[in-house]
C-alpha cells in the first residue's frame, strides 16, 4: 500500500498541485483513482468496506500522503478521521451500517460540525442547540471553519442538549440535505486551497432521536476521542510534508550557483538544512512512537498532543527555512516552497492550536 500510494503521489498528484492551486478544486480523475485506492476509507474498520488500519499504519501512510498540497489528504481524512472516527468510537450498529461503506467507499463525504465562531479552542461553550420535541430534536445554531462542509453529504453535529458545559453536549448525525440545513459559500484561506472550509447554519432542523451518536450528554467525550486520533494524524501529514520541502531544499541547493558554486557548499546553507532534517527525524521518530502506544492502549491522549504540537511548529520552521534557501526565489508565486509557507501555517490552527496543546500536556503531566 505505501509503495503505490508513493508512486501515485509522485507520479500523479505533485504534477497537479499547481492546477489544484489555480483551480480550488482536487482533479476528478484523482479523486476517482483516491476511491479506487481505498483512500477514502484507510482508517474505517473492515468489517463496513475500509482497510481497518492501526495507527501506527496510518501514520506511515500519512508520511506518503503528506508529501503532496494537503489539500490532497484532505480530501478523505475528514471521512477516515474526526468525522468517521466518531461513528467507529461511538456509533450505533445500524449508524454505522448506514454510512460507515459509504464513506469508506467515497460514495459520501463527512463533515466534522464542532467549531462555532464563539467555541473554537474551548467548544464546551458551544450554543448551536438540540431541543427535544416528541421523537424527534430540533437543531439550531450555525458552525464555522467546517472541512469539506461544501462538498459533504452527512455532519456530525455537536449541539447542546443540557446545561452549561461539556457534560450538556451530544452528537447527532444529520444529513447534507436535511431541511433547514444551509451552507455558506467556502472560506477563502491563505493556504490549504483545494481544501473546503464553510460555515454550516441550522434553523429549525428535525432529526429523529435515533440520530443521537452516543448517549445523551457523551458528545464532548466522542470529540475529544476523535480528535485525539485526528492530531495523531495531522503530525504525521506535517512530517511528509516537511520531507517534501526538505528534499525540495536540498535539490535547489545543489543546483543555485552563488559566487561560482552551488549554494549549497556554503556552510551557513549547510546549517539551515541540517537544522530541517535534524527536526524532521525529531517528529518521525515522535509519530512513531505515539502511534505505537496509542495502538498499545498506553497513551491516547499526551502522546497525540505531544506530536500534534511539536509537529505542526516543525513544518513552519522547515518551510521557513525553505524559503530563506530559495531567496528571492522562494517568495515568488509559482514556487512549490512559496505555497507550502502559506499551507502549513494551518496546521499550528486546527484540531487544536499549540497552545491548547501546552495545555493539554502541561495539565495531563499536573494531574
Amino acid at each position: 500500500m505505501l509503495a503505490a500510494v508513493r508512486t501515485f503521489v509522485r507520479e500523479q498528484v505533485i504534477p497537479r498541485e499547481e492546477e489544484i492551486e489555480e483551480t480550488d478544486a482536487i482533479p476528478e480523475d484523482l479523486r476517482r483513482a483516491a476511491r479506487d485506492m481505498g483512500l477514502f476509507g484507510y482508517a474505517l474498520p473492515e468489517e463496513y468496506g475500509g482497510l481497518g488500519m492501526s495507527i501506527s499504519e496510518e501514520v506511515r501512510l500519512a508520511f506518503e500522503l503528506g508529501y503532496a498540497s494537503p489539500a490532497f489528504r484532505s480530501m478523505f481524512g475528514t471521512s477516515n478521521g474526526i468525522a468517521g472516527q466518531v461513528l467507529v468510537n461511538a456509533g450505533t450498529r445500524e449508524q454505522k451500517e448506514a454510512w460507515l461503506p459509504r464513506l469508506a467507499s467515497g460514495e459520501v463525504v463527512g463533515a466534522f460540525a464542532l467549531t462555532e465562531a464563539e467555541a473554537g479552542s474551548d467548544p464546551s461553550t458551544l450554543t448551536t442547540r438540540a431541543v427535544k420535541d416528541g421523537d424527534e430534536y430540533v437543531i439550531d445554531g450555525a458552525k464555522r471553519f467546517i472541512t469539506n462542509a461544501p462538498e459533504a453529504d452527512v455532519f456530525m453535529v455537536f449541539a447542546r442538549t443540557g446545561g452549561p458545559g461539556s457534560r450538556g453536549i451530544s452528537t447527532f448525525l444529520v444529513s447534507g440535505d436535511a431541511p433547514g440545513l444551509k451552507v455558506g459559500p467556502p472560506d477563502a484561506k491563505m493556504g490549504q486551497r483545494g481544501a473546503h472550509t464553510a460555515e454550516v447554519f441550522f434553523d429549525g432542523v428535525r432529526v429523529p432521536a435515533s440520530a443521537m451518536v452516543g448517549p445523551e450528554g457523551t458528545g464532548f467525550r466522542t470529540a475529544m476521542a476523535s480528535l485525539a486520533h485526528g492530531r495523531l494524524s495531522i503530525a504525521a501529514v506535517c512530517v511528509g510534508l516537511a520531507q517534501r520541502i526538505l528534499d525540495e531544499t536540498v535539490a535547489y541547493a545543489k543546483e543555485r550557483t552563488q559566487g561560482g558554486r552551488p549554494i549549497g557548499e556554503y556552510q551557513l546553507i549547510q546549517a539551515l538544512i541540517a537544522d530541517s532534517q535534524a527536526e524532521l527525524y525529531a517528529g518521525r521518530s515522535m509519530v512513531l512512537e505515539a502511534a505505537r502506544a496509542y495502538d498499545a492502549g498506553e497513551d491516547t491522549k499526551l502522546g497525540p498532543s505531544c506530536a500534534k504540537y511539536f509537529c505542526s511548529e516543525m513544518v513552519g520552521r522547515v518551510a521557513d527555512r525553505a524559503v530563506q534557501v530559495f531567496g528571492g526565489m522562494g517568495y515568488m508565486r509559482g514556487v512549490p516552497v512559496e505555497r507550502f509557507y502559506r499551507d502549513v501555517r494551518l496546521f499550528r490552527i486546527y484540531e487544536g492550536t499549540s497552545q491548547i496543546q501546552q495545555l493539554v500536556i502541561g495539565r495531563h503531566l499536573l494531574r
